[in-house]
């Protein structure tokens, strides 16, 4: 059984060097001739690199211990539902406010506000007070949605106002994915699990690590980083703010279909963390679920080297070749349904896992392949499509569909058959194919890719 897994991550394992291999090659000699202002763009990718590698693993350290530390201080899964709830509610909400702050009082103080917003997350974890831990899912919500938007617009403007290619934006997009979402995610699940049962310093240290290497990041952003804004947000209202960006997304088909693709696809993607590990094991077969992780997390990888090869190419364009990613995905989630529906497993909740389980893995990488190619390529198109004054606004706009999603999902999920949830799954990754293939025929319309030939 074990060689199974051993064959699954060698593959993948071999399959990410050989890209990034072609990746540093093809770089290499796309710097020929462009010395100068090669090094100047390397020095400034490299510094934000290193602090998105420190933000991410700051999250990605706490996530495998959350769910544990909360059953360790004696809450039933409903109760630990409840503070998820609030966490996902939190992000929806305050962090939409967070998110238009930061455009109009600046993406460095932003950055500087998620570091402490989760550093106090962390801190609340020492307490086995339920409010008290409701608070830090309060501060986390907050922080989670400035991850995903004060960093990615402080870098989209700085990069521009340091007058560096447009083209280079992706090859940063692509790295931050790699090991941000990758490499980084797998050595803080190696470093959780060393802290919490080797060193054995209990289900909170996890936490402790993550706030000294956020510590760390924040004093990188405070003593090497700029301040840039929203074009004119700093001397507007919050109310304002939220007015420009409610009028951009509404005004503009190409940014209203931009969202629905992303709230679909995250949405999706938020549930497949819910749902791999019933649908892999549904009799408790005895499975490796840190192993399995880190497939995910290689396959991830392997997806964002692709996505680095693609967006290096004058073509397909990012709106012509996702339709197939997002086609690929929903094939993918259709796989559990087929077995679902099918004959029961040939497995007992003493074995390791069955056929079924197997096939089902395989697709899952490959839904992982297709998480890996989305987030490099949503962020080249967020670059080219939402309006500079209002990026971090209209981001967080983006991010509420999906956290309301996650809730009721959490809200509901015992309520209805694994197959039926990876169904949905399915059918929305079908409509941000749909929404993909509209935002083409725009762009391709308006002149955004036209010049690209696609």
């Amino acid at each position: 059984m074990e060689s199974f897994y051993w064959t699954v991550f060698a593959f993948f394992l071999v399959a990410t060097g050989f890209l990034e291999m072609k990746n540093r090659a093809a770089a290499a000699a796309a710097e020929k001739g462009q010395e100068r202002g090669s090094a100047l763009f390397n020095a400034f990718k490299n510094n934000y690199l290193l602090v998105y590698s420190l933000m991410m693993a700051g999250d990605w350290l706490q996530g495998p211990y959350v769910y544990a530390l909360y059953s360790y201080y004696g809450y039933t899964k409903g109760d630990i539902g409840k503070l998820f709830i609030a966490g996902f509610g939190s992000s929806m909400i305050f962090g939409t406010i967070a998110g238009s702050l930061a455009d109009k009082h600046g993406r460095k103080k932003a950055a500087l506000l998620y570091v402490v917003t989760y550093i106090a997350s962390c801190i609340t974890k020492h307490s086995p007070d339920y409010y008290i831990l409701m608070l830090g899912r309060f501060f986390g919500g907050i922080a989670t949605s400035l991850l995903f938007s004060a960093f990615e617009s402080w870098l989209v403007a700085e990069h521009f106002k340091r007058g560096f290619e447009a083209s280079w934006l992706s090859m940063t997009f692509s790295k931050a994915v790699f090991l941000g979402n990758g490499l980084v995610a797998i050595v803080s699940g190696l470093l959780a699990n060393y802290l919490v049962d080797d060193m054995q310093l209990g289900p909170t240290a996890p936490f402790d690590a993550a706030a000294v290497l956020l510590a760390v990041g924040g004093v990188v952003v405070h003593t090497t980083w700029t301040e840039n804004y929203g074009e004119a947000s700093e001397n507007g209202t919050l109310l304002q703010s939220f007015s420009k960006a409610a009028k951009a997304i509404a005004s503009d088909r190409k940014v209203f279909l931009l969202g629905a693709m992303q709230a679909l696809f995250e949405g999706s993607m938020y549930t497949f963390v819910f749902l791999w590990t019933p649908a892999l094991s549904p009799n408790g077969e005895d499975i490796p679920h840190g192993f399995i992780f880190a497939s995910f997390m290689l396959a991830c990888m392997a997806g964002s080297s692709v996505a680095a090869r693609l967006m290096s190419k004058p073509l397909p364009a990012p709106e012509k070749y996702m339709q197939v990613v997002f086609a690929v995905s929903a094939a993918s989630l259709l796989v559990p349904v087929w077995f679902s529906s099918g004959a029961d497993a040939d497995g007992g909740a003493v074995g390791g896992i069955t056929f079924e389980g197997k096939v089902q893995l395989l697709a899952f990488l490959v839904f992982e392949v297709c998480v890996g190619i989305f987030w490099p390529s949503i962020m080249s198109m967020r670059s080219k499509y939402i309006p500079e004054d209002c990026r971090s606004t209209i981001m967080n706009f983006f991010r509420m569909p999906l956290n309301l999603f996650v809730c009721v999902v959490l809200y509901n999920v015992s309520e209805f058959p694994i197959a039926n949830m990876f169904a949905m799954c399915s059918l929305f990754l079908m409509g941000a194919a749909f929404a993909q293939n509209r935002l083409h025929a725009l762009a391709t319309q308006g002149g955004y890719v036209s010049k690209l030939g696609v």
